[in-house]
């Protein structure tokens, strides 16, 4: 009895702990139970469909032709903070896309950082962007543009990466200081990052999980806002943001957590050994940063900046993580880019 007793316990443990670590199957938009698509869709060679959106000025009258690629638990409707007479001022067509997995785009469980970068491609290809477009990525969505820069670099016009979260597992950085760097993330985050690049069969388990911190930022922590976040937390608020529930709407592991083991992972190359893509300055490269960045520690990004001379770096004084959603930041950032502007950063 006791033998039947103690055997009915290992596989009831077995079956919690399998049901745990196991994520469930994604809800794939137009699928029987899936949600409904409601955006424009292309199929891209591998069968997957990337939603997109097109803002600014009409593709075929515009001078610039943007591709924005969307952070963590963001979409292609990503607050942007250019008004129409801006856009119409600037000439540009700006157009926006559901990463893999989230969204109305399909999942992809063969994600990786090269692939993020020929979903871009594709995706100007078969909106007919022509043979070079600009790009511009944020916080976790610039390993598709660091991926652009590695391998599709004859496609681009122009590169800014906003915030770029950083990977601590590349290879040129000093042990000592991406250590220090480290140490300094809050306890639950230094787990998840572990996690997510040594086990990443185990990431779904510690994110859902009730018995620890997990996330500070699914858990929404105050530390990760400095006084500049804040504000633009609170201006953001008062926007309608009508498909804000579709982002996580195919489940949380094939679009945060993928993300997070992605771009956590190991890269197939290290961004700090890349070449200079523009070496006739026919083009350029800039990186965004803030110095009260709560999330990615700017003491790492100065050396990324040093490591790539090529790269035109900003650090704004009292900037924090969504400097992209600040209407004068995002104005500099677009005018930077596409008009050789010197930025004037207050």
């Amino acid at each position: 009895m006791f033998t039947v007793a103690a055997s009915v316990l290992v596989v009831s443990a077995v079956i919690y702990v399998y049901r745990s670590v196991k994520p469930p199957p994604p809800k794939i938009c137009g699928t029987p139970n899936g949600p409904p698509v409601s955006s424009p869709r292309i199929k891209l060679n591998d069968g997957r469909h990337l939603a997109y959106r097109e803002r600014g000025v009409a593709k075929e009258h515009a001078k610039y032709k943007v591709i924005l690629v969307h952070g963590f638990d963001s979409s292609k409707d990503i607050y942007l903070p250019l008004s129409q007479d801006t856009m119409d001022e600037l000439g540009v067509y700006i157009l926006s896309f559901d990463r893999a997995g989230y969204g109305e785009s399909d999942p992809n469980p063969n994600r990786s950082v090269k692939s993020e970068a020929y979903d871009i491609q594709e995706l100007a290809d078969q909106l007919k962007l022509g043979q070079k477009f600009y790009v511009i990525g944020m916080s976790i969505g610039t390993h598709p543009i660091w991926a652009c820069l590695k391998y599709i670099p004859h496609r681009l016009a122009g590169v800014t990466l906003v915030v770029p979260v950083i990977n601590y597992w590349w290879p040129s950085f000093p042990p000592k200081l991406k250590n220090e760097a480290y140490k300094k993330q809050l306890k639950r985050d230094q787990c998840k990052l572990r996690i997510a690049h040594y086990a990443p069969a185990l990431l779904y388990w510690w994110m859902t999980q009730k018995f620890f911190p997990y996330s500070s930022i699914l858990q929404r922590h105050p530390i990760i806002l400095n006084k500049r976040d804040l504000q633009t937390v609170q201006k953001m608020s008062q926007e309608p943001m009508p498909n804000e529930h579709k982002i996580r709407q195919q489940g949380v592991y094939e679009s945060l957590h993928r993300d997070m083991m992605v771009h956590f992972g190991n890269w197939e190359f290290d961004p700090m050994e890349l070449k200079n893509p523009f070496p006739d300055n026919e083009a350029s490269v800039h990186l965004w940063h803030g110095h009260e960045d709560k999330l990615v520690p700017y003491e790492l990004q100065r050396y990324v900046a040093k490591k790539l001379p090529w790269i035109r770096y900003h650090e704004v004084s009292d900037g924090g993580h969504l400097m992209i959603h600040e209407s004068s930041l995002c104005v500099a950032m677009f005018r930077e880019l596409l008009l050789g502007e010197e930025p004037i950063i207050a």
